[in-house]
């Protein structure tokens, strides 16, 4: 699976478990909204500042969003 997917699906999987929109996240993120939805489904190679503030707005560590299923293998 290519790492831009494992990433998207991380961060929904932890958007869906905070309760947050797309465009919630988003917000909090200071990203656009559409930005979001592409990086969520794969589509965006996105940065490590973007991804540090994405992080961030889901008020989690770094080891604990790498620290899933998706990024064992």
């Amino acid at each position: 699976m290519d790492i831009k997917l494992k990433v998207g699906q991380r961060i929904k999987e932890l958007r869906l478990q905070l309760g947050l929109s797309q465009e919630a996240l988003a917000n909090k993120a200071d990203v656009d909204r559409t930005y979001m939805t592409d990086v969520e489904n794969g589509r965006r190679n996105i940065s490590v500042e973007v991804l540090e503030r994405i992080i961030m707005a889901l008020e989690i560590s770094y080891a604990d969003f790498f620290n899933a299923k998706e990024f064992m293998k």
